[in-house]
């Protein structure tokens, strides 16, 4: 399918214009896990002033990820409808401002209404990345873009430690923290306003980058999107929902629940934290950008998509695992060691379940159905992480771990199973 062109603006055209468009994705989910992981790090510091007790933490990243698996829902239809220009606009206004007003809560009630507005507006970053990569980079190369924006999550777990934990809260107090990493994401606001127009309007897309773009596209991909109902009635959708429904907790117990671990099970302070917790997720941006490089060079090696996809997903499903020997670290370092690699596995794992949905379906579904995605995700990590303090307090926290790292085999088992081979599916359109 040949993409429109825009009319001719006089505008200077820039080379590799998908590149920058990524790079500002990477960058505002960095900005996404800073703020999301600046509750459990600051936490350590203001629960036990305003009286969160570990209970009452647990009850309120549950909230979050109520909130979080809602907005996936409508997320993914909003981006499909309006476009990501919009998506995001509206997306970031709604999370920042819910991290900057964290700054002005007196106990747990604020806490929880904040940390739910926090998860509305977050959640949206993830369809909207999906819609932007399916539209804007060929197959071959979606994995590559899927992995760089995974990147930006990964890299805003390694910031947060050290920029919130390290060296903003002990400067300015846990207050004026939230309002300094709440006010990151409007200044990126500005520039995605600047920068970003869809890539059939976009008046500084090169001809040679629209004619490679083209080769990602169908004639469905400017099309409204599909019924949800006419998108459930298929298996591959099923099999990506499931995976996620079971794989994603593992990542949302780390971001979520590291900071406590280390603080009760290996008895860090928060400077110590802040100087230990980065490490993993440096793990898992590697893992991250290895994942998708590791796709693409096998495609560009004349494997199938079908191939690469399934030889990457196996692999990182058998890195997960390592998180049950992570339970039973003798020291923080080999414990973090442990974790690191789970990381690692887990960013492998989602750059390119992740990028099934492009794999499989027409460009104007793929929003959708990465919202439903994120739904069955974060139902799954809401229900893990609401018993996941009780677990802690019954058996520990080396049964959590041990039970997380269960999971991952299985779940690359059943998508093989239910998926089956990877093919474009072409949807019937009501004329």
């Amino acid at each position: 399918m040949t993409l429109p062109h825009p009319a001719h603006t006089g505008k200077v055209r820039i080379h590799g214009l998908r590149w920058y468009i990524i790079g500002l994705i990477c960058i505002i989910t960095c900005i996404n896990y800073i703020d999301r992981s600046s509750v459990g790090l600051l936490v350590t510091d203001f629960g036990p002033k305003l009286g969160i007790t570990r209970e009452l933490y647990g009850n309120v990243a549950t909230i979050l990820l109520f909130a979080y698996t809602l907005s996936q829902a409508v997320s993914g239809r909003l981006y499909d409808r309006f476009g990501a220009r919009i998506g995001f606009t509206v997306s970031v206004f709604v999370w920042c401002f819910a991290a900057i007003a964290h700054g002005f809560i007196v106990g747990y009630a604020s806490f929880a209404v904040c940390s739910f507005f926090l998860g509305l507006g977050e959640a949206g970053n993830w369809p909207g990345a999906a819609k932007v990569i399916a539209e804007w980079f060929p197959q071959r190369e979606r994995a590559t873009g899927m992995a760089i924006f995974n990147c930006g999550a990964s890299m805003g777990g390694v910031l947060a430690p050290l920029l919130v934990a390290r060296w903003l809260d002990p400067v300015l107090g846990w207050r004026k923290t939230f309002f300094v990493i709440g006010s990151l994401g409007f200044l990126w606001l500005a520039a995605w306003l600047a920068i970003y127009q869809p890539v059939n309007k976009h008046p500084r897309l090169t001809n040679s980058e629209r004619e490679l773009i083209e080769l990602g596209h169908t004639a469905s991909t400017w099309l409204p999107a599909p019924p949800v109902m006419q998108l459930l009635k298929l298996r591959q959708v099923w099999a990506i929902l499931i995976a996620r429904f079971l794989v994603d907790p593992v990542w949302w117990l780390y971001m979520l629940w590291l900071p406590t671990y280390l603080k009760d099970a290996r008895h860090l302070d928060i400077k110590a934290i802040g100087a230990a917790a980065w490490a993993p997720y440096l793990a898992a941006a590697a893992g991250a950008l290895f994942g998708g490089w590791l796709a693409g060079r096998l495609i560009r090696a004349h494997f199938s998509v079908n191939a690469s996809r399934w030889i990457v997903i196996g692999i990182a499903a058998c890195m997960m695992p390592f998180g049950i020997f992570a339970a039973h670290a003798a020291t923080t370092a080999h414990a973090l060691e442990c974790i690191a690699v789970v990381l690692f596995g887990f960013q492998m794992w989602i750059s390119n379940v992740q990028t099934l949905p492009s794999d499989f379906l027409p460009t104007n579904a793929v929003g959708t159905v990465a919202g439903m995605g994120g739904m069955a995700a974060g139902v799954a990590s809401g229900i893990f992480i609401l018993f996941t303090a009780t677990m802690v307090s019954h058996f520990g926290y080396n049964f959590v771990l041990t039970l997380t790292g269960a999971v991952a085999p299985i779940a690359a088992i059943l998508l093989f199973v239910i998926a089956g081979p990877i093919h474009r599916i072409e949807l019937a359109t009501k004329h």
